[in-house]
């Protein structure tokens, strides 16, 4: 059974960007298949789950070509329960932009390209979560690269395409170095399937595996927008639209935070740069969270915030016990739902206020109260309040930081406990000049305001 479902994720979603391609002039056709085809995934990925907890991980190769020739799915409790976060996120992000109407065409382009696009995401989301060798993974972020090129310049405005410029140089510049290393390990032990390189790095020289680990490392570290790695994110997520923002935050930064917990865990455990990667762990956190701060616009705080708090999985990763392992994988998973629920409440903020920046806003919990529910909510969560999830996560790394009991465990500890502090800081600024406060314009000026800007940016 599990050799027939574990190559659906990505199987799906791939056949779905084909057909809503071809109903392209048919939006609602389109919304019918992508919504299906998501809903499709999300319950495989559930049977996936069940099944890697009752029967332990599993590789299937696909084709029936054997290692390490075909290409090798793994399915075990992490990626299946990665592949369920994603897709449910997936759906989420979908149904919302269906809903506010920003995943169809429009007159001058009336073929929509966001529908097969972001299948195509989704399906190199998939194949990164599944991937059982180097090279497949590798594949992954490829598909993931020509995807969100696509989705972050939809529209073709200036700074979306300069944004993207930027974001393609970046990624390519992190692909040209995984694929390096990819070589290397080939060249050095034969192969690039992951369980057969765990019995096998092990034989190197240990200088060899450093450099290995570091090449890995880089990669992932600039796809996961680890310090000092990640100038390029702030810059880039705040320019698309809402839902492409909200499914950039929430799941392509944990695909290079996956591939970091799979490399560390698996290919070098106990590896030589633990040390060197908590303290990259404790600079995300606080340059981060310090970028945060002193940011005015929602989209740019929310960006800086999700920057700092990739520290906090870098800081569990690190650590190398299992329950630090275990904090790292809960709070993966709680970001993705909190980040992008976030980034799409923000979408919400500037329809109704006409704006994301916080000097323009206010009042919004008066005119809005659902919406001010809505950022209230996740923002405390970001920030840790008991007893939502976000406490919950904070407080087993931090418990698993103090029973490592090593000086630089413990200035990470302080370190999270600061950032934490620092995040309240930041949504709460948000919320009492946005939402608290009354508004510097009365409404119809706001509107009028709102909609010059809108002719202008039109013309």
């Amino acid at each position: 059974m599990i050799s027939v479902l574990a190559p659906l994720p990505v199987l799906l979603p791939l056949l779905g960007a084909a057909c809503t391609l071809l109903v392209g002039r048919h939006p609602g056709v389109q919304r019918l298949v992508s919504l299906a085809v998501l809903t499709a995934v999300l319950a495989v990925s559930v049977a996936l789950l069940l099944q890697a907890d009752a029967d332990g991980a599993t590789s299937v190769a696909v084709g029936g070509w054997p290692v390490p020739l075909g290409i090798v799915l793994v399915v075990d409790r992490l990626s299946a329960l990665m592949l369920v976060v994603a897709s449910t996120v997936a759906l989420g992000v979908l149904v919302f932009a269906v809903g506010q109407g920003s995943a169809d065409g429009d007159e001058e382009g009336p073929v929509s390209i966001f529908h097969p696009t972001f299948l195509v995401l989704i399906a190199g989301v998939s194949n990164a979560f599944l991937a059982g060798d180097l090279f497949n993974l590798y594949v992954g972020f490829e598909i993931l690269l020509m995807a969100s090129y696509v989705l972050l310049t939809l529209g073709g405005s200036a700074p979306r395409v300069r944004a993207g410029i930027t974001y393609v140089v970046v990624s390519l510049t992190s692909s040209l170095i995984f694929l390096a290393a990819i070589a290397l390990v080939y060249a050095a032990t034969g192969t690039v399937t992951m369980a057969q390189l765990a019995n096998r790095l092990g034989d190197l020289p240990e200088g060899t595996q450093v450099l290995l680990q570091s090449m890995l490392l880089i990669a992932f570290s600039i796809k996961a927008a680890v310090f000092p790695l990640s100038a390029w994110l702030p810059d880039s997520y705040p320019t698309a639209p809402a839902p492409v923002t909200a499914v950039f935050a929430g799941l392509l930064t944990k695909v290079g935070v996956y591939a970091i917990i799979r490399t560390q865990t698996l290919l070098f455990p106990g590896g030589a740069l633990d040390d060197l990667l908590m303290w990259a762990g404790l600079a995300t956190m606080v340059m981060g969270i310090l970028g945060a701060v002193a940011q005015t616009d929602i989209r740019r705080m929310l960006s800086f915030t999700l920057v700092s708090h990739i520290g906090y999985m870098v800081f569990g990763i690190a650590l190398g016990t299992a329950a630090g392992l275990a904090g790292a994988i809960f709070y993966v998973a709680h970001h993705i739902a909190i980040q992008t629920t976030l980034f799409l409440v923000a979408g919400l903020v500037e329809r109704q206020g006409g704006s994301t920046s916080v000097d323009r806003l206010g009042g919004l919990a008066k005119r809005s109260p659902l919406l001010a529910f809505l950022f209230f909510v996740p923002a405390m969560n970001l920030a840790g309040i008991p007893p939502l999830s976000g406490f919950i996560g904070k407080l087993g790394l931090l418990e698993a930081g103090v029973a490592d009991g090593s000086p630089l465990a413990l200035t990470l500890v302080a370190g999270g406990v600061v950032t934490s502090l620092l995040t309240l800081l930041a949504v709460a600024r948000v919320w009492t000049r946005a939402f608290w406060r009354p508004p510097t314009q009365e409404p119809a000026a706001d509107t009028a305001a709102a909609a010059a800007s809108d002719a202008g940016g039109r013309a």
